[in-house]
């Protein structure tokens, strides 16, 4: 069974300095503890003169699996709170590593968890989150003179179009929602007076982007 989750929309990272201390998030999609656990390592290499390189990752559609990780910061003050930001954004299958490079300047616990944080909302704000949804695909096969009034259709009701194809006739591959596909196929027969051809494809994820 296919399930409806969220994660960030790419991988990548997002640069943020608080009181001189630089601080850079890192976020990357992960399917496996193990994955996460070398992307971290990853980081850690690459970054071996920062002062910390905290991380937080979240694993499965049900979130079963969450670590997190102070790498030297006073506990509580960086992992915790980042794995809350991901949590808080009903996200899974990513991982977060913030890179500290240190600017002199003490934060105090509080300060740290407000600049940890911070990072992370920053970055998934830049780098954006998309609901991954199961979807039907739905072939629909028209003439030429009706495919402007059908991509007006899909248009106003943000349909994911996967693909078209022009050949004789034109056909839209469309991504719609299970309990959706009846009425979406009513409207279409409606709006095209019955001048259409409908063709049910494979259920498959389709990633929508969250404003």
């Amino acid at each position: 069974m296919l399930e409806t989750y969220r994660t960030i929309e790419k991988n990548g990272v997002v640069e943020i300095e608080i009181k001189k201390s630089r601080f850079l998030c890192f976020l990357q999609r992960v399917t496996s503890e193990e994955e996460a656990r070398k992307f971290i390592q990853e980081i850690k290499k690459e970054h071996w003169k920062a002062n910390h390189n905290c991380s937080a990752f979240i694993i499965g559609t049900k979130g079963m699996i969450l670590r997190s990780s102070d790498d030297g910061e006073p506990s509580g003050t960086a992992g915790v709170p980042m794995l809350e930001v991901l949590k808080q954004n009903d996200l899974v299958d990513v991982v977060a590593v913030v890179t500290r490079y240190f600017g002199g300047i003490k934060l105090g616990a509080g300060g740290l968890i407000r600049a940890y944080s911070t990072s992370v909302s920053e970055a998934l704000k830049e780098i954006g989150i998309v609901e991954v949804k199961p979807q039907q695909e739905i072939l629909v096969t028209i003439d030429y003179p009706a495919v402007g009034k059908m991509q007006h259709f899909l248009e106003s009701q943000a349909y994911v179009v996967k693909d078209t194809q022009f050949l004789s006739d034109v056909t839209f591959h469309i991504m719609v929602d299970e309990e959706e596909s009846p009425v979406f196929q009513e409207e279409v027969t409606e709006l095209l007076n019955g001048q259409v051809l409908f063709e049910l494809g494979d259920y498959q994820y389709t990633e929508i982007k969250i404003k």
